[in-house]
């Protein structure tokens, strides 16, 4: 490929290749990560050191049904070309690999996620220039880049730690047959990309790994959720950084009408559950009176002893979904947002918007069922090695994911129209070394 078609296409041919992998994940990255975690070389003979291991970790994900000694045999000789193997040294067996893997331990590649994997849309993204939603292509809605929280469990090898560590689904004769880990992600809508993620046992439930995510949320973000992520605390936590948050509110869940917008939308109360009787009533009132809810000094009881709040005010929008489960009945979709004033965001955009959530379904899919392989274990037995196995997944997804936002936003298209099958089978058909293969081969 030449240089004038490199630059029209804004990807390069040794991007597509392991390159995507060492474009992502940046040697310095690897070097900081491994200081940061404590983590030393041991072996005298300097093979095998951290990056190298680290690149050799993340190429596992890209061939889910090699052994070890065949994917480091596929690609130590890229990793020599990108200066990342010495070409004098022989193919680690899958014990030295082990080995090295747990000299690593379980910090490091959770490390690199965070340093590595942040926001796409804006900078490679047709989500660049943040416009109305159809122009972002699902990136960006007005001011706010679109963001997902989802969950999804991972199956790993049944072995007596990771049973320890992660646990079933189930008990008895209902119990899983294999350990699960439990993950749930904050991704681009736009681009699928993952940007930010926890990672635990299957007993730590999807609340609660969200609720660790909800402080990393910045002020140009638009937080969309299914009706499963919410609760007051939830609510409390993730408004409290600025972001702006569109969730489904759950079916039990009670909302008073304050005041009718002239969109058919409403503004509501939210009311920490702990607040009850009178005090929940004057409260209502003086929302309904238009006082501002914030000051403390003009509503006391919108305050704990802390001074935290007990109440937000929130936008609710309405809308039915005809035939949703094929029965020909509708369904009310009943969402709740930050967004108060339709003048910063209409109904109709914030329905489409919160319908922009479904892709992180497609990331999950993308990594599950294409990345990883339908119904497939996990490689490693023991926990730590859990840990790096499902980092690196998440990073590797990332990095595919990025390639393919870059391709679509050189050609002025929308991320979906970019199969990410077709470029995962391009990178591992060329993993081996450089290939002058046209990006526009993704399409």
């Amino acid at each position: 490929m030449s240089g004038v078609e490199a630059d029209r296409s804004g990807v390069r041919p040794d991007q597509v290749s392991l390159g995507v992998l060492v474009n992502a994940v940046p040697r310095d990255a690897v070097d900081e990560a491994v200081a940061v975690c404590g983590v030393r070389e041991r072996r005298s003979d300097g093979k095998l050191p951290a990056h190298v291991i680290a690149y050799l970790t993340l190429a596992l994900c890209l061939f889910p049904d090699e052994d070890y000694e065949e994917v480091a045999t596929r690609v130590t000789g890229s990793l020599d070309r990108w200066g990342c193997w010495n070409a004098g040294w022989s193919v680690p067996t899958a014990s030295a690999i082990t080995q090295a893997r747990k000299r690593l331990g379980r910090a490091v590649f959770g490390e690199l996620f965070e340093r590595t994997c942040g926001p796409v849309a804006g900078t490679t993204g047709p989500g660049a220039v943040a416009g109305a939603l159809g122009t972002a292509r699902g990136s960006f809605l007005r001011r706010w880049r679109l963001l997902a929280i989802d969950g999804f469990e991972v199956d790993v090898p049944d072995s007596k730690e990771n049973a320890a560590e992660f646990g079933y689904a189930g008990s008895g004769d209902n119990r899983s047959g294999f350990p699960k880990a439990r993950v749930v992600a904050l991704a681009e809508c736009g681009t699928h990309a993952f940007v930010a993620a926890e990672v635990d046992a299957y007993q730590v439930g999807e609340k609660t790994l969200a609720s660790r995510l909800y402080p990393r949320l910045r002020g140009d973000e638009l937080l969309t959720a299914d009706r499963g992520f919410y609760s007051w605390a939830a609510w409390d936590s993730a408004q409290a950084t600025g972001a702006a948050l569109l969730w489904r509110a759950p079916t039990q869940l009670e909302l008073p009408v304050v005041r009718v917008l002239p969109d058919g939308t409403y503004l509501t109360v939210l009311i920490k559950p702990t607040v009850r009787g009178g005090r929940r009533e004057r409260l209502l009132a003086a929302a309904r009176a238009g006082v501002d809810l914030t000051d403390i000094n003009t509503v006391p009881d919108a305050f704990d002893d802390r001074g935290l709040p007990v109440v937000h005010l929130a936008r609710v929008v309405e809308y039915d979904v005809p035939d949703r489960v094929g029965n020909s009945t509708g369904e009310l979709i009943v969402l709740l947002t930050t967004i108060t004033d339709p003048r910063d965001a209409r109904a109709d955009e914030l329905a489409a918007a919160y319908h922009e959530r479904w892709e992180e379904e497609t990331a999950n899919d993308q990594l599950k069922t294409h990345l990883r392989g339908p119904g497939r274990v996990l490689r490693s037995r023991l926990a730590d090695l859990v840990y790096q196995e499902i980092w690196s997944y998440l990073i590797v997804h990332h990095a595919i994911s990025d390639l393919t936002a870059q391709a679509s936003a050189a050609a002025d298209l929308d991320p979906d129209s970019i199969s990410f099958a077709k470029a995962l089978r391009l990178i591992r058909r060329t993993a081996t070394g450089t290939a002058d293969i046209s990006p526009c081969g993704l399409d």
